[in-house]
């Protein structure tokens, strides 16, 4: 649907995008001539009032199929001085939808869509789960230390997730000092899984970050911005950590543009980060609908500040299903208030308590999608753009039956804190996994693109 907060472009900024967006390679001219362009604009308009530059908007607009191609047309070049190491990582959420709609188990699904990504000459594909371990570690830790802090620090408490873009811009770019200095710091999985891959694996396999060509799958179109920030970029080798997002709505027209069905794919193991060895079966975290940042940091929260070992967590839903708390008592006392706000409604009631004063939550999970990463709009949409219900039931449903396995337990992570990163509490882990958000301007030059 057309923003309604946004004024049309006149005629001359329109062609100056077109102009920007526009792609000089011929070899991939009309290889997908039938695919339209995605017609969605950010999750739930949470990144308009002018806050999308004309260059932001060109750059989004190439991160696509045909970007895709680019790459992999060259590599078929006789020219190695072009050749790039391709390399997909997947999220968990999007492995759910591949599941559902094409009736395979979460396991076949996630090996036949490897399989596909090499068939078509992809080199390696990882699964970021290991990204979201390192990214609820740190928020655990960030959390806890923000808690201690709470009387000397004013923004210390709450705290907000970090691991939605689509949020993180709105609070950037609207919300501004009321909010930014409230964010956790530490890296969403996405971008802490570009750091794995540019930087960790890079070294691992002798290669340049900038010889690498990183895509990774989301279910939600916001991924795509997400990676154009400017702190996400490796100035030395001029190599950003993610270098396009797809989203498996993208990947889906793919496949029906070389006329493939999932089910006739070969199932190929998915890579691991480590030497040779191949991903087990698909796991996740605590949560229903996301990598489940508010159950794991209550958990923590609750035994290295209260002693107090959590097992089930009981939500309350207030307002409405996607605006549910959780707290915890300790002597008659409520010690922890946390919440999840899902949908730009419960965004905007939340800020509200904040703004006048009346805000009892010490973290909320903060997520711009209705529902949560698995009705993210890359994904499980019917042809008018409305949510799949029919379609998203079912993916909860394999989303919910994946084990869970806690990030304290991956060997892996505690492996590479100390070999990789030289400590939990380096300066090297903090460039890696931490960034920072702040109030931006708004720039006087914007566009409604549709992307």
């Amino acid at each position: 649907q057309e923003c309604s907060k946004k004024q049309k472009n006149d005629d001359t900024q329109s062609t100056s995008v077109d102009a920007l967006s526009s792609n000089d390679g011929s070899e991939e001219k009309n290889e997908f001539d039938t695919l339209a362009n995605a017609k969605i604009l950010l999750s739930d308009c949470l990144a308009c009032d002018s806050c999308m530059t004309l260059e932001e908007g060109a750059r989004v607009f190439q991160q696509n199929q045909k970007e895709f191609f680019r790459i992999l047309n060259l590599n078929k070049k006789c020219d190695t001085s072009k050749h790039k190491v391709l390399a997909v990582s997947i999220c968990p959420q999007s492995l759910p939808y591949f599941a559902a709609k094409f009736s395979l188990s979460v396991n076949e699904a996630a090996k036949r869509l490897c399989g596909f990504l090499k068939s078509l000459g992809v080199h390696y594909v990882f699964d970021t789960t290991i990204a979201a371990d390192f990214s609820i570690l740190e928020s655990q830790r960030e959390f806890v230390q923000r808690y201690q802090r709470r009387n000397q620090e004013e923004h210390a408490l709450p705290m907000f997730a970090s691991a939605c873009p689509g949020w993180i811009r709105y609070a950037e770019r609207v919300l501004t000092n009321l909010v930014t200095s409230h964010i956790c710091t530490a890296k969403s999985p996405q971008q802490i899984m570009g750091s794995l891959v540019k930087g960790y694996f890079a070294r691992q396999q002798n290669l340049s970050p900038d010889k690498i060509f990183h895509v990774v799958v989301a279910p939600c179109y916001d991924k795509k911005l997400e990676a154009l920030r400017e702190d996400f970029y490796t100035a030395l080798y001029n190599s950003p950590e993610v270098d396009c997002v797809l989203t498996s709505g993208e990947i889906v027209q793919i496949m029906e543009q070389k006329n493939v069905s999932m089910k006739d794919v070969t199932e190929v193991a998915v890579d691991s980060l480590f030497d040779d060895l191949k991903e087990g079966d698909v796991v996740r975290h605590d949560g229903k609908r996301s990598d489940g940042y508010l159950e794991h940091i209550f958990k923590h929260a609750a035994k290295e500040l209260f002693g107090m070992d959590v097992k089930e967590i009981t939500y309350k839903a207030l307002k409405n299903k996607d605006f549910q708390e959780v707290t915890l008592e300790k002597d008659g006392e409520t010690v922890l208030r946390f919440a999840a706000a899902y949908g730009f409604r419960n965004i905007q009631n939340m800020v509200l308590k904040l703004k006048k004063g009346k805000f009892l939550y010490h973290f909320v999970e903060v997520l711009a999608c209705p529902g949560g990463c698995l009705n993210g709009k890359g994904q499980a949409q019917t042809e008018d753009g409305k949510p799949d219900r029919a379609l998203l039931a079912q993916m909860e449903e394999v989303y919910t039956a994946i084990p869970v396995r806690l990030p304290e337990t991956n060997l892996h992570v505690q492996k590479m804190y100390q070999d990789w990163l030289e400590g939990m509490d380096s300066r090297k882990a903090q460039d890696t996994l931490h960034t920072t958000y702040s109030a931006v301007n708004q720039s006087t030059s914007s566009l409604d693109i549709k992307w």
